[in-house]
């Protein structure tokens, strides 16, 4: 892992990779992570399969362990669809599996409860669909606060929902 993005992470993050098999950043991922890590926005496009996800996700929980769990939602993952909530979800578990921090998925087609109990313990990490991020917004079991990073996974996506859900008003 020496001289590449992987390299600049945190050792947990570096040996859960170790785990996983990761031995050389895709090329989005060695472009991304320095960028992320370095607080600066990105916008990012690459061919399924190809670790977009490792690519934002890793240098953001670094930043989660590097600052300490709080105990706050501090990152928002907004997906279009439950499916790739879900995706996200697992793979923002697996790579912070060594770590204290706590993720979440939201998404509409699930029985609500469980969420609430899940964003009752203070998750730094909420992946979801719009529609039920605002549905947790408006009952006030989802504070965004203390929130840090939001990013759009297939924002055109996400925006043309939030529209016709404005236009259906």
């Amino acid at each position: 892992m020496s001289d590449t993005a992987f390299s600049r992470l945190h050792p947990t993050l570096q040996q859960t990779l170790n785990e996983l098999g990761y031995t050389q950043p895709t090329e989005i991922q060695q472009q991304a992570i320095p960028q992320v890590l370095d607080g600066k926005d990105v916008m990012g496009a690459a061919q399924t399969g190809t670790g977009k996800t490792a690519a934002f996700t890793l240098p953001l929980i670094h930043r989660l362990i590097e600052q300490g769990v709080k105990g706050a939602t501090r990152v928002l993952i907004v997906t279009p669809t439950r499916e790739l909530a879900q995706q996200v979800y697992d793979k923002v578990a697996e790579y912070s599996q060594h770590t204290s921090l706590k993720c979440v998925a939201l998404y509409g087609g699930a029985n609500i409860n469980p969420q609430k109990s899940q964003l009752a313990k203070k998750p730094e990490i909420v992946v979801g669909t719009p529609g039920r991020l605002l549905d947790h917004l408006h009952i006030g079991t989802l504070s965004l606060a203390s929130l840090d990073t939001w990013c759009w996974m297939k924002p055109t996506a996400c925006w043309t929902w939030a529209l016709c859900q404005t236009s259906n008003a």
